[in-house]
């Protein structure tokens, strides 16, 4: 979809059944119809990481066949398992992959962070769709040795970033394209998260456990580690609370950010920042070195692109939140998660996921606003059709929404917020050209993570 990071945000987004296993799966490429199926053809799909929000990916695609389910706990996927009796059932992504080969046209990855971009690749090099949620991976090398794999194989690939299908995040883009607000040289964008609420709720647990319970008779333990440096079972981690540990998820950033973050780095077209940096609520070694903190803020500098100034956009999690301009002094809530952008003229105000509940301040400029022509295509559905989108995709050869070519740099955006809080009260200046933090030994081993011994990309 993007051939050069250098595009104009114009011209970027214009380019924008079950089988039952005692019957014979015939693939979409046996069919002879290579990158020209009938849409009315299904697809064969399969699932990596079925229960949780895997479960819901799966329903969203039910649409095709669901041939095969892999999910390293029977119990934790139990649901999908019952909801799709028909489909072969595995462990292990790589047996399922290598024992159905011919049979699988595409492949839905819902496994925790830190096992996306394994997963992915050996789906790419299989040269199978693939939807994955978001971010993309665990480490910024996984996602731009995923993103890169995927443009050389030509396999049609979604971001799990619903949001990016919506017709909010488009009108915002022509709003912006529209010069609505004037000059917008700052951003602010926030999130409730990490506080409260499953599976955030871990904060009881202030280091690793050192007790040893035993481990479930339904999970595969090993599996589920997969690439990381093995540790003992503990019900802190798996199978919900992965997120706010180092090793598996990518806190609270990591998480929303691909939501919150999606609709200004498509309409200011950012790109990658010039250098970033954090301060967290993180002080005693023993627990920051394995735990994502309760509160952060994380401020990124743009450069200038084409006519667009230098933006300073700041991150806030944990219930903070930015300063409310005098514009929206009359009580205006911001809402637990959204984002605000500060122009000359006026604000403009969105929630998460592709910037619902989208909004214009003050309210005479919005008044007196003329709705510009609607110059990027809507996908059919919104946001709800964002998996039906990829499904799409996969049968007429025309990109989805949020693939890779833009989901790996916005992944790649939003990990160097993480990466920040990880490395934090320093300025990490970003070159994205060598993946490297200039001058910093420590934040560059975080970029390119060691993968225990018997996985790789």
């Amino acid at each position: 979809m993007m051939e050069s990071n250098n595009l104009s945000r114009r011209t970027f987004v214009k380019k924008i059944a079950v089988a039952s296993p005692a019957i014979m799966i015939i693939p979409s490429t046996a069919l002879g119809r290579e990158g020209n199926r009938s849409p009315s053809d299904k697809l064969n799909i399969a699932g990596i990481g079925v229960g949780g929000k895997g479960s819901s990916d799966i329903r969203d695609v039910s649409t095709e066949n669901i041939v095969a389910l892999c999910d390293v706990d029977d119990n934790h996927a139990a649901g999908t398992f019952e909801r799709f009796p028909r489909a072969k059932k595995y462990k292990d992504f790589r047996i399922m992959l290598d024992e159905m080969d011919k049979e699988i046209d595409a492949v839905v990855v819902s496994t925790p962070d830190h096992t996306h971009a394994v997963a992915s690749m050996r789906v790419i090099k299989q040269n199978k769709h693939l939807f994955c949620q978001k971010p993309l991976a665990h480490s910024i090398y996984e996602t731009r040795m995923v993103t890169e794999a995927a443009r050389k194989s030509k396999v049609q690939t979604q971001m799990g970033n619903q949001g990016h299908s919506s017709n909010e995040i488009r009108k915002l883009c022509e709003w912006i394209e529209d010069d609505a607000i004037g000059v917008i040289r700052e951003v602010f964008a926030w999130s409730d998260r990490p506080v409260g609420g499953d599976p955030w709720s871990m904060f009881d647990v202030v280091s690793r456990p050192t007790d040893t319970p035993p481990i479930p008779a339904t999970l595969d333990w090993d599996l589920w580690l997969g690439p990381v440096k093995y540790r003992p079972y503990h019900p802190c981690y798996a199978p919900t609370k992965w997120r706010s540990w180092l090793d598996f998820g990518t806190g609270a950033i990591g998480d929303m950010g691909c939501h919150i973050l999606d609709p200004a780095f498509w309409a200011l077209n950012l790109g990658q920042p010039t250098y970033v940096e954090a301060t967290t609520t993180h002080w005693e070694p023993e627990i920051s070195s394995e735990t994502y903190p309760r509160a952060a803020i994380v401020r990124y500098q743009f450069p200038a692109r084409g006519n667009r100034p230098s933006i300073h956009l700041t991150w806030f999690d944990g219930r903070l939140k930015p300063p409310i301009p005098e514009i929206l002094e009359s009580g205006d809530p911001l809402g637990g998660n959204g984002a605000m952008y500060i122009g000359e003229k006026g604000v403009i105000l969105h929630g998460s996921h592709g910037a619902g509940n989208l909004r214009m301040y003050p309210e005479s400029l919005a008044q007196d606003y003329k709705q510009p022509a609607q110059t990027i295509p809507r996908v059919k559905g919104g946001s709800d059709s964002h998996a039906q989108d990829w499904v799409r995709a996969c049968k007429d050869g025309n990109p989805a929404s949020s693939n890779f070519e833009y989901g790996g740099p916005l992944t790649e955006m939003v990990l160097l917020g993480v990466l920040a809080m990880r490395v934090k009260d320093r300025r990490l200046y970003w070159d994205p050209e060598t993946m490297q933090i200039e001058g910093n030994d420590e934040a560059n081993a975080i970029i390119h993570p060691t993968f225990r011994e018997g996985w790789s990309l």
